[in-house]
């Protein structure tokens, strides 16, 4: 079994508590007076660093949203507040997609890159990756974080980065031939996307020694029908992994599949909390994931509200890890949900039902409201060879497992978006 620190990584879940606690602590004490924005978060709660005593003395602490980071760097422009140290010392800046807004900028310093890479070690080992390998990086290296911090991750690791930018999809397949590329780090999406345009060009995807492919930037490995279909058209094992470009790369999964994904608990502490109450939920319940990153004191985030559902457990994986999971990675986000015609209709889970039809390139869903009345429209793009009859049966699916029929069409053959990273197929408009 293939680990980053065994050492961490196996410790008794009471010693895991204690070495969180001491690394609290230490952080804390070195944010007061000094992180502007966290110091007067907590003097108006009532808090000094003396008042940590336990780790459940935590829930005294204010949550953080991202709407106040954003705010904060609104009006103290360009980075906020929260910085722990003068900007002479932070080393990387980067930013998040946008997807949602206005991108959050995210300075980091040369201890905070070295903690990014740490946690990206724990990622690509728990896939089973050492030295040996030569990792090719599906990704055009902008401001986005994205794949930067698993490029810091191979370096601590010893094995080969290749990077894939400037280049277009079919250039990719040939760098990652030519290379001998071993393990594929991209989007979910962009490996469906790879996948289909070998088929069109006649690229032989047995001919890259490729043996797993490590995802993130969205949700999408964690779905069961799309983890099946990337596992299938690649040959290879397929890792989910989790994090955000403010809190860093957090969990992931083992080789042990299906296992769930595991925190990284010697550098994160995890909440699951009710999303309406705050209350923390019991193990194995479903619930908000609120986390507080310990190991980046230069731009750090304590109890985060995420917006990621999850559920653990802290039974022990057979891969000898200690550390908390959650049960099939993030189940959904508690601002994804839609409710169309009484029922409550997550994204992964139509996604879900998609993909489970080999015919499907590309899907867009669309909900909208006419004449009073919820409607899901999904556009379809089926693959060249595909029976156009194979739209009725995807609508009887949905029918069957949603409890309402969607308007399901298919339409032209690149009529619908591609994507790199984020991909955005799921739209409502009432």
């Amino acid at each position: 079994m293939s680990y980053f620190d065994a050492c961490t990584e196996t410790l008794p879940r009471e010693q895991l508590a204690a070495l969180q606690l001491s690394k609290f602590q230490a952080m804390i004490a070195e944010l007061w007076q000094k992180n502007r924005f966290y110091t007067a978060k907590w003097q108006a709660a009532g808090f000094a660093p003396g008042d940590l005593r336990a780790l459940a003395d935590l829930a005294r602490l204010p949550q953080t949203t991202k709407q106040e980071l954003m705010a904060d760097q609104a009006e103290h422009g360009p980075f906020g507040h929260n910085l722990t140290y003068s900007i002479d010392q932070y080393v990387r800046l980067h930013q998040t997609s946008g997807t949602t807004g206005v991108p959050l900028k995210v300075p980091d310093t040369e201890a905070g890159w070295q903690w990014w890479g740490r946690c990206w070690g724990h990622v690509l080992a728990g896939a089973g990756v050492t030295a040996a390998d030569r990792i090719f990086m599906a990704f055009s290296f902008g401001p986005f974080v994205g794949f930067w911090a698993a490029t810091e991750g191979a370096r601590q690791l010893g094995a080969m980065m290749i990077p894939g930018g400037g280049r277009d999809s079919p250039q990719r397949l040939e760098l990652m031939r030519e290379a001998g590329a071993t393990v594929l780090c991209c989007t979910p999406t962009y490996a469906l996307r790879l996948a289909e345009v070998a088929r069109e060009i006649g690229f032989d995807l047995r001919s890259i020694p490729i043996r797993a492919t490590v995802h993130a930037g969205e949700p999408g490995a964690n779905v069961p029908a799309t983890k099946a279909r990337i596992q299938s058209l690649w040959q290879a094992k397929c890792f989910d992994h989790a994090g955000a470009t403010e809190v860093g790369a957090h969990s992931f999964e083992c080789q042990v599949q299906p296992g769930g994904t595991h925190l990284i608990e010697s550098e994160y502490i995890a909440e699951v909390l009710d999303p309406v109450t705050g209350e923390a939920v019991a193990e194995g319940e479903r619930g908000e994931l609120v986390i507080t990153n310990l190991g980046r004191w230069g731009f750090p985030i304590i109890r985060y509200k995420t917006g990621d559902i999850v559920r653990t457990t802290t039974s022990r994986c057979a891969c000898g890890r200690t550390a908390l999971r959650f049960e099939g990675g993030i189940l959904g986000r508690a601002d994804d949900m839609v409710t169309v015609r009484g029922v409550n209709v997550f994204p992964a889970g139509v996604e879900n039902i998609l993909r489970k039809f080999a015919e499907i390139d590309e899907f867009r869903i669309t909900v909208s409201k006419l004449r009073e009345m919820d409607e899901m429209d999904i556009e379809v793009e089926l693959a060249e060879d595909a029976d156009p009859r194979v739209v009725e049966a995807i609508a009887e699916r949905l029918d069957t497992m949603l409890s309402f029929r969607p308007r399901v069409r298919s339409v032209a053959r690149d009529a619908l978006p591609r994507f790199e990273m984020k991909a955005k197929r799921f739209h409502v408009q009432r």
